[in-house]
């Protein structure tokens, strides 16, 4: 008869015990939002709070900026957590996807089109023409197959940047005008007849919105963000990794 009334009562049992769990995460929570807050108030709001793998380890999200504290907010870190076992990088894994961007909803008509081979593969890339690194970038992929690259200008190196990127969008080949100056160094005309150059103007706050600043900024079709050029053979290593699963 014990046996039998205790397995009655046993789903209520871990009710019971799954509500104690949540109430005091919640209440480590609110621990940590009040000494935070009440210590640094400078310190901007905490998005969520998450309990990590390592005992006694908290994560606060700050937007796409992620923090370390104790159990307690006694102490706040910011840096790099890696598991050791399996020599993942969580803290870049867990900014990776913060920082996701939807692919799809790029708005590829204001960007530059040039593609090689069957174009299978996709990539935008944010790009300053007087961005050293952008060249570089540029030229790493005229060696890579089966690609599509759409170019969303973003002129953030000051005025000149502008006026050059105005020239390339206006020109009558936009895109072979930025491999032009790109590659080549041939600078863009400027244009006499009238252009619409909102794009650009589009562009710089599709760019802000994401948060990339600095160029060049790549994204993958999987929504990675990789800031900075990279080299071939890791550029063939994301596209492989960012490759659509129902391909």
């Amino acid at each position: 008869m014990v046996t039998f009334a205790l397995n009655v009562h046993r789903p209520a049992l871990w009710m019971c015990m799954g509500l104690l769990f949540c109430t005091t995460g919640f209440a480590q929570e609110a621990v940590i939002r009040k000494n935070i807050t009440a210590r640094l108030p400078n310190f901007p709001v905490i998005d969520e709070v998450t309990k990590m793998p390592m005992p006694g380890l908290y994560e606060l999200r700050v937007g796409a900026d992620v923090f370390y504290t104790d159990e307690r907010g006694d102490y706040l870190f910011r840096g790099h957590l890696i598991d050791t076992k399996t020599k993942t990088n969580l803290t870049e894994d867990r900014v990776a996807t913060l920082t996701a961007i939807s692919f799809a909803s790029l708005p590829i008509k204001d960007a530059l089109v040039w593609k090689q081979g069957s174009g299978a593969r996709k990539i935008v890339v944010f790009a300053d023409p007087n961005c050293t690194y952008c060249k570089k970038f540029e030229q790493a992929l005229q060696g890579v197959k089966d690609i599509t690259v759409y170019t969303f200008l973003y002129p953030i190196l000051g005025p000149d940047s502008q006026e050059k990127s105005r020239n390339i969008w206006c020109a009558k080949d936009g895109s072979q005008a930025w491999a032009d100056w790109m590659l080549l160094g041939k600078d863009p005309k400027p244009t006499t007849t009238h252009c619409d150059s909102s794009a650009l103007q589009r562009n710089l706050a599709l760019g802000q919105k994401h948060r990339i600043d600095g160029t060049p900024g790549i994204v993958f079709e999987d929504g990675k963000l990789v800031a900075g050029a990279i080299e071939r053979d890791q550029l063939e290593k994301q596209l492989l990794a960012s490759k659509p699963r129902n391909e």
